[in-house]
C-alpha cells in the first residue's frame, strides 16, 4: 500500500507541473517581432549607454592627466583614453 502511494505521489509530482506549465504564456521579452526591430532596440541601447558612459571616461581620462605628475605613461594612458573614447562616440554616431 505504502509503495502505491508513494508512486502515485511521484507520479502527480512529475505530471501536475507540466499540466500547469501549459497554462502559462510567456510575453516576448524583448519586444521586437522582427530581426530588424531587434537590431535596432540592441543598437539604440548600445547608444544611449555610450552616450552615458562617455563623459565618465572623459572625467577618468582629466583626472589621469592630473595625477600623472610628470609620469609619461600615464599622461599616455589619458590620451589613449580620450582617443579611445572619441573613436568609440564616432562609431555609436554613425551607426545611429
Amino acid at each position: 500500500m505504502d509503495r502505491k502511494c508513494f508512486l502515485l505521489l511521484i507520479i502527480g509530482l512529475i505530471i501536475f507541473p507540466l499540466i500547469q506549465a501549459q497554462a502559462i504564456e510567456i510575453e516576448n521579452p524583448v519586444k521586437a517581432e522582427t530581426i530588424d526591430e531587434l537590431v535596432e532596440n540592441i543598437i539604440n541601447f548600445i547608444f544611449y549607454l555610450a552616450i552615458a558612459i562617455a563623459p565618465i571616461m572623459f572625467i577618468i581620462a582629466g583626472l589621469t592627466f592630473i595625477t600623472a605628475a610628470g609620469d609619461l605613461a600615464k599622461v599616455q594612458r589619458a590620451k589613449d583614453i580620450v582617443l579611445w573614447t572619441v573613436i568609440g562616440l564616432v562609431i555609436v554616431l554613425l551607426l545611429q
